[in-house]
């Protein structure tokens, strides 16, 4: 392997790695949608129907 090759398989990795540290410590602090911005006014989180915003995250 050449040194390119060598650093784009180190770079990917690292953002592989960050990528699920995110997620696990997300889930951790009780985030059911990870990555919805909605996900603390979601009736499907236990928000009321009325509070709901017109968004996917709720289906």
């Amino acid at each position: 392997m050449n040194l390119a090759t060598v650093i784009a398989v180190i770079v990917l990795a690292a953002v592989i790695f960050l990528a699920g540290r995110y997620i696990y410590r997300e889930k951790k602090r009780g985030v059911k949608c990870v990555g919805c911005p909605y996900a603390d006014s979601c009736e499907k989180h236990g928000a009321p129907v009325s509070t709901k915003p017109a968004h996917s995250c709720g289906k």
